[in-house]
């Protein structure tokens, strides 16, 4: 299958999480990615989770599908390569500084039309990561239960993973104006504006600039509508979830709960119909709901709520995940098992953009790159060095390339 992204071909100079899975993004997608780092690996190759070898599973699912390229970055005669090779692929991805040989205006004096997105921590330059930007959007202040005025730092980078997307989608949008007008770009993409931006979306900035009450904490309830973990018989957590109509109507037939759902219905004068009215009376509806979740196995209560078209789902942790969950195998077609250098036989994603239908089962599951392993082989194929030059870098310690 010829992925869609074949022929494009970027430059990577990265750490973390936003730009490294922006770059793996379109790696995934066909592109060629040149990920450049400093000799003996940049500040995000021992990131936790390690081996017990040492290797950082970070940085290897990060990085997959890329070539990887290490070289002396303080080396005037490393940068000259380097904007070199920018310029020939045309594509530059980075979350370094944008100043110096870095910046634009220097290495687009090589490439007139070159493309380079750029990720900031704020729009104005100043310094910032997910966990600094998450604290300051309102989200911790509405994460955790009721009863705990502490706030809660959710685990997930998620402002650095959509940004990371993000990324991705403004170097094919600008390689596409690109083609349509011979003009390359300087794209610029803050980390804070991707959070910013998401909270907007979702109505948290309008309903308090118009003068709506600031969101309390809701525990596990969904805000809005009719959604909240409830307790096994055998102390398992499942999360239902009742946003449409059918979701509710399904709840109900699965608890056999109809009649005393209709009866307080009556009694608070609210229509449950309406999603917003079943949000307000989530207290007395989960109390009604309860029993039924208490006396039954979560295998007994996965039985009936699938019969019914419940949307629902357990709480796992990883390993349950890895053990209990078949969209976590290689039942799933996004998977793969891949034996990586240094980690061994592992299950591996491939993009989630299935080009060709949800079942295709090509979905370009890579391995990561040994640090430094495609050194020799960008400087021969991409700038045309020769096997001497080559040689008198690696003798002059600017290089270093895998045995």
């Amino acid at each position: 299958m010829i992925l869609p992204l074949e022929g494009l071909s970027v430059v990577e100079g990265s750490a973390f999480v936003a730009a490294p899975s922006g770059g793996m993004t379109l790696a995934q997608m066909g592109a060629e990615v040149i990920r450049f780092d400093q000799l003996g690996g940049g500040i995000d190759y021992k990131r936790w989770p390690l081996t017990e070898d040492g290797v950082s599973l970070y940085w290897n699912g990060l990085n997959r599908g890329k070539k990887s390229v290490v070289a002396d970055l303080r080396s005037p005669e490393i940068q000259i390569l380097l904007s070199e090779l920018i310029a020939t692929s045309g594509n530059f991805l980075t979350n370094f500084p944008i100043k110096g040989w870095l910046s634009y205006e220097k290495l687009s004096e090589k490439k007139s039309d070159l493309v380079m997105v750029a990720i900031t921590g704020s729009h104005d330059g100043t310094t910032a990561v997910d966990y600094t930007i998450n604290c300051a959007v309102g989200i911790p202040l509405i994460t955790g239960h009721v009863d705990d005025p502490r706030p809660v730092n959710h685990s997930l980078p998620a402002w650095d993973l959509i940004c990371g997307q993000t990324a991705a989608l403004g170097m094919v949008a600008a390689d596409r104006y690109r083609t349509q007008t011979g003009e390359g770009q300087l794209v610029g993409l803050a980390l804070s504006d991707v959070a910013l931006a998401a909270v907007a979306w979702r109505g948290d900035l309008s309903e308090v600039e118009l003068g709506g009450e600031e969101r309390k904490k809701l525990g596990n309830d969904l805000y809005g509508a009719f959604g909240r973990d409830f307790l096994s018989l055998d102390g398992r957590h499942v999360m239902v979830v009742a946003i449409t109509q059918r979701q509710w109507d399904g709840l109900l037939e699965a608890t056999q709960t109809q009649e005393e759902v209709a009866s307080l219905s009556q009694r608070l004068e609210l229509d449950f119909t309406d999603e917003g009215s079943r949000f307000q009376a989530r207290e007395e509806l989960a109390d009604l709901f309860n029993p039924w979740f208490q006396n039954l196995t979560l295998k007994e209560i996965s039985e009936r709520l699938d019969k019914h078209g419940v949307c629902w789902g357990p709480y796992r942790t990883f390993r349950q995940m890895l053990d209990e969950d078949p969209r976590c195998s290689t039942e799933n077609p996004m998977f793969s098992k891949i034996d990586q250098p240094g980690v061994g036989t592992h299950l591996v994603p491939g993009s989630p953009l299935s080009f060709g239908g949800p079942m295709a089962d090509d979905r370009n599951a890579l391995k990561a790159p040994l640090l430094g392993e495609h050194t020799e082989q960008v400087l021969a194929d991409n700038l045309k060095l020769s096997s001497v030059e080559i040689g008198n870098l690696v003798d002059h310690g600017l290089i270093s390339t895998v045995p």
